[in-house]
């Protein structure tokens, strides 16, 4: 199934119409909330860019501020997360999860387990050219032990070229991965990393299958009982990447919002980031293991114009 978005570019895209209104929306007593969401909702990121840009041009004024000023809580970090460059969006997120007291090892861990080696080289450079310093400076400065290393080597965005299976090589990885934990007194968590974070994902899937019939375990299985805490974590979110991107991203939704309280700041950064990407496959995989929809749980767990926002951009119910 090819990977396909929920959210495209608007046809008919007339950048200075929609500046004006905007500036409607918001001008004079009170804010015209259904307006700036179903605007923003049926645009691409590209587009809203284009739209700042004519807001400017047109008003003399600066879009993102204006919606900052006119909105309130998470329906205001919703809409600031969709007028983020796309870029941007996920070096955005990296640098609030190192700025400041405490880390935010869960955003950190998603980002870099789930985006391509190509998506990486991205990031890093966007993150770069907006804070000035260097993402792997950055987190080695924030992180420590096996999970910063992990980190470092998910950076690097090296992993192997697909090109073609090497059957002894799986066989190898798989019987090494084996003997670094089920057979170990203690972990051998650099072999771990080394295979989990380098080698290309055909390859991995396959090791996966060989270590389940030379061990009797799967790989997740053996990841829980052999490593905990951050790096634990994100070694399962490799796996699960390598497996499939959507499956994991599913995963992340539905546990952002399973049980009480939402945690919106995962459920924004997954819908935004992934609206252009991959979120028609995510809703596909979250209907397949979760005997419900993203849908239905997105409208029992949000409320108000948050609510509204986030069905458009989940773009349907799955029946």
């Amino acid at each position: 199934m090819a990977t396909r978005g929920t959210v495209t570019a608007f046809a008919g895209f007339d950048d200075r119409a929609d500046a004006e209104t905007l500036r409607k929306a918001m001008k004079g007593l009170g804010t015209d909330e259904e307006s700036i969401l179903t605007l923003l909702t049926a645009r691409s990121n590209a587009q809203r860019q284009e739209i700042a840009v004519a807001f400017k041009t047109l008003f003399g004024r600066d879009l993102l501020d204006d919606l900052k000023s006119e909105l309130t809580g998470k329906f205001e970090k919703l809409i600031v997360a969709l007028m983020k460059p796309a870029k941007l969006y996920d070096a955005y997120e990296l640098k609030h999860a190192l700025k400041g007291a405490g880390t935010n090892e869960k955003v950190l861990t998603e980002i870099l387990a789930s985006r391509t080696p190509a998506e990486l080289v991205g990031i890093k450079q966007a993150y770069e050219e907006e804070y000035g310093s260097s993402l792997e400076d950055d987190i080695i400065g924030d992180t420590s032990g096996y999970y910063q290393r992990m980190l470092v080597v998910l950076l690097q965005a090296n992993r192997d070229s697909d090109s073609g299976l090497n059957e002894d090589l799986v066989e190898q990885d798989a019987k090494d991965l084996f003997q670094a934990g089920e057979l170990k007194w203690g972990t051998d968590e650099e072999k771990f990393i080394t295979i989990l974070g380098t080698r290309n994902v055909s390859h991995l899937r396959r090791v996966f299958d060989k270590y389940m019939t030379i061990s009797g375990f799967q790989i997740e299985e053996t990841i829980d009982r052999e490593t905990s805490g951050h790096l634990e974590q994100l070694l399962l979110a490799t796996v699960k990447s390598v497996r499939s991107i959507p499956a994991y991203l599913a995963e992340t939704l539905y546990y952002a919002m399973k049980g009480t309280g939402t945690d919106d700041h995962t459920l924004i950064r997954v819908i935004v980031s992934r609206s252009e990407k991959d979120l028609f496959n995510i809703r596909k995989e979250f209907r397949k293991n979760f005997a419900t929809s993203l849908y239905s749980m997105i409208k029992d767990d949000t409320s108000g114009d948050y609510k509204r926002a986030l069905l458009l951009l989940c773009g349907g119910e799955d029946d």
